[in-house]
């Protein structure tokens, strides 16, 4: 495949791929509140989901670095439409906390199957394909695509949900299954030499995958520090992704899905705003440490405005803030990682970064689960904000260390220069893909 090749089909399938699944990211909680959970009770099941991708991160990282990212992420379709049956099966009969739990660790396992196994397919495609560019612009534009696929994901499931909670989990399966056809035709391991894996040498290769994970993640200080945020981030994101839809609509005193599904398609819109800014700051600043720290800065004060805003418009407006930086982050951090890492451990590193962030949502949605019940949403927000702040000097430390990846490409020093003195590619000559309308976690 060409590298024009190689990027299409990541593009087609990240934006599938979210489409399926933002589908219910605008009324999961009211859909589960519906079910006969509470409010903490939601946060537990949640995260029990999040538990899930952490106990199979590794193990479904040694499948994607074995039997190939290809087989991951078809499993990784299979097993989440069967999960989103099961929400809807248990739903219709209110089969209790307890019941959710179970189901929400089996969409965890599905998603493990998806993360890391895709960008690395991509990052060793194009590597073989001769692509030389920064990575950070394809993880942009992908970053886009997904976040017009959520935009319509994200209205669709609320206008779905007016009619009916359960209908945005039916048309969900329905496009996994479309997914896994089109992947399954069109996605292959290229760049990439495939192992044997055996079911009594799983534990060993489990072993190895950890040990390769501390020797080529952990070890290496830039890349621990990133795992670092990756904790950091993720013990409050996951929390605050999925309480705005009753903080919001209680300040709004309406109750409306679609309305739930307007504001999702908004989050999505301002992730698009940041993707699409992330080319143009590499035009002016040298560094990516210097778009990381700035990002990390504004997601903390939002957060914290989203909590003191007595009135759903500020609160509105400071959530957007925070969605927007979260995307300008988001490619920046991947490319970051990516070139720290060789190919060969390139899953399992990313897996493993994966699995220490979402190690981090299990304690925090527990824990602003009963700040939520105890105290208020709002006060949940403002610890969310406060959190994502203790960010900023960790990846300050890593702009200290003035590695060769935290400079884009041609860039020596400082924040200079337009794109084409900086060798930053045009991205129109990237690929021959056409502009989308310019466009996130289990």
């Amino acid at each position: 495949m060409t590298s024009q090749g190689v990027i299409r089909t990541y593009l087609i399938i990240a934006g599938l791929y979210t489409l399926s699944a933002s589908v219910i990211w605008g009324v999961n909680t009211l859909f589960l509140l519906d079910a006969g959970l509470d409010i903490f009770e939601v946060f537990i099941a949640n995260a029990a989901f999040t538990a899930g991708m952490v106990l199979f991160e590794i193990p479904t990282g040694v499948l994607a670095d074995t039997a190939g990212r290809r087989a991951s992420f078809l499993l990784s379709t299979l097993v989440i439409a069967a999960g989103t049956l099961l929400y809807v099966a248990l739903a219709a009969v209110e089969a209790g906390l307890v019941a959710f739990c179970l189901a929400s660790v089996l969409l965890g396992l599905g998603f493990t199957f998806y993360s890391g196994a895709v960008e690395a397919w991509l990052v060793d495609a194009l590597k073989v394909s001769g692509y030389e560019a920064d990575l950070d612009h394809v993880f942009a534009r992908g970053a886009m695509v997904s976040g017009a696929a959520m935009l319509v994901g994200a209205v669709g499931g609320g206008v779905l949900g007016s009619i009916d909670l359960a209908w945005p989990y039916v048309v969900r399966t329905v496009l996994l299954v479309l997914l896994f056809v089109l992947a399954f035709r069109s996605m292959y391991d290229i760049g990439f030499e495939h192992r044997p894996l055996v079911a009594r040498e799983l534990p060993a290769q489990m072993s190895r995958v950890a040990k390769e994970s501390i020797t080529y993640g952990w070890k290496r200080q830039s890349v621990r520090l990133l795992m670092i945020t990756s904790i950091i981030q993720g013990s409050v994101l996951a929390w605050a992704f999925y309480a705005w839809q009753p903080y919001l609509l209680g300040l709004l005193e309406d109750d409306a899905v679609w309305m739930a599904g307007v504001v999702a398609a908004l989050i999505a819109l301002s992730a698009i705003v940041g993707n699409s800014i992330v080319e143009f700051f590499t035009r002016f600043c040298g560094h990516r440490t210097t778009m990381l720290i700035a990002a990390s800065g504004v997601m903390g004060v939002g957060a914290i405005g989203v909590g003191v805003a007595d009135e759903f418009w500020l609160a509105l407006a400071a959530l957007l803030t925070v969605t927007t930086a979260l995307g300008v982050q988001g490619p920046v951090r991947q490319a970051y990682l990516h070139k720290s890492i060789p190919s060969e451990q390139r899953a399992t590193v990313v897996s493993f970064d994966s699995m220490l962030g979402s190690a981090g949502g299990v304690g925090g949605q527990v824990g602003l689960g009963v700040v939520s019940r105890s105290v208020s949403i709002s006060a949940g927000y403002i610890s969310t904000g406060v959190v994502l702040l203790a960010a900023v000097p960790v990846y300050g430390a890593l702009r200290r260390m003035k590695e060769p990846t935290d400079t884009f490409a041609g860039t020596k020093a400082g924040c200079q220069g337009p794109a084409a003195a900086l060798g930053l590619p045009d991205l129109a000559a990237v690929d021959s893909i056409p502009r989308q309308p310019e466009t996130v976690t289990g």
